[in-house]
Parts: C-alpha cells; sequence; structure tokens
C-alpha cells in the first residue's frame, strides 16, 4: 500500500480496510481450492473459517453501525467455527458480500461522527474506538489468512509485499526516486 499523507481518521482508516481486504484478496487466488479448507492440524481454522468468522463480526459489527449495538442478538458467534462454505465461489461471495457491509457502512460517516458514542456487547465505544477495534481485529485474521495461504500455495507463493531478500533493492529504487525529485 503506497502511504498517502492524510489528516483524515477516516479516510486513512477506510485505505487500511481496503488494503487488508486486497491482501487477503491476494492470498486467498493463490491458494489451491483444497488448500482453502485444510487445517494444520485440529486446533487450527482454515482460511475458510476465518473467511465465515469474519464474515459473522463484520455483519453484526456494521449493520445498522450507529443505530444498533455491535454485537447482535441473532449472532452466533460459536457457529462461525463450523460448516464454512464448501466451495471457492461460495466462499468468496461470503467474503466480497461481508466487506461490502463495512464499506457501506464507513462511506456516510463524517468526522463529526468519530466522537459519537455507539454500544458493542453493551460496552461504550466511540466510532473511532469501534473502527479502531475492527481495523486491529480484521488485520490479525487477513494475518492468519495470508499466512495459511503462503503454506498452502507452497513454492508457487508470490509474495504480497517486499519479498525476502530484495529490501536493498526497494531501498536503493526509492532512494534512486527520492534523488530524481530533488
Amino acid at each position: 500500500m503506497a502511504h498517502e499523507l492524510t489528516n483524515s481518521y477516516l479516510k486513512d482508516a477506510v485505505d487500511l480496510f481496503r488494503y487488508y481486504k486486497r491482501l487477503g484478496d491476494r492470498a486467498i487466488e493463490q491458494v489451491p481450492d483444497d488448500g482453502l479448507f485444510a487445517t494444520l492440524d485440529a486446533e487450527s481454522n482454515s482460511i475458510a473459517i476465518i473467511v465465515k468468522h469474519l464474515a459473522g463480526n463484520m455483519r453484526s459489527r456494521w449493520t445498522d453501525f450507529l443505530t444498533t449495538d455491535g454485537e447482535k442478538p441473532d449472532r452466533n458467534r460459536d457457529s462461525e467455527f463450523e460448516a464454512p462454505p464448501t466451495t471457492r465461489i461460495g466462499l468468496l461471495d461470503l467474503w466480497e458480500s461481508s466487506w461490502k457491509l463495512v464499506f457501506e457502512a464507513l462511506a456516510p460517516l463524517a468526522e463529526t461522527d468519530l466522537a459519537r458514542t455507539i454500544p458493542i456487547r453493551g460496552e461504550a465505544h466511540s466510532v473511532m474506538q469501534a473502527i479502531n477495534r475492527q481495523l486491529t481485529h480484521y488485520a490479525y485474521h487477513v494475518g492468519q489468512i495470508v499466512y495459511l495461504a503462503k503454506h498452502f500455495a507452497g513454492p508457487g507463493w508470490t509474495s504480497l509485499t517486499v519479498p525476502r531478500g530484495k529490501s536493498a533493492q526497494l531501498n536503493a529504487r526509492m532512494a534512486s526516486v527520492e534523488a530524481s525529485r530533488r
């Protein structure tokens, strides 16, 4: 993600949500179908389970974001860790529709909304706190997806950020760009 200087918390937050979604998108693309549903051991979650959990969380947190508790009474969190979609298409549909809820809830917000108070599990949060809570939660789980995707993609994995051993090349390129601006 190219850094962009901004003084807008909301713009920065939305950009970060988009960045983590893209990381997840690009990781999931590289996984063979069977890898989406595989686990590393009996206590681990598959990519599909993580996506289902994120979907449950996103639906609960972002539906009627400013007007209802972020933990909806009909959410069954435990069921999010069972019986995920069984096809790549079903999984991607769930992934896309869930992220759509996030971006639709954030789109109408103004900087003045950040200090408003909303409940999550009955606890008061400022809108900014609620956004931060979700941003860190999603980054955590996207990191899990990337880790699993890299494992299941195997030697065909293409790095999503700076590839191992390429930092010096990146630094040299950045120095060259900076020198050309002077």
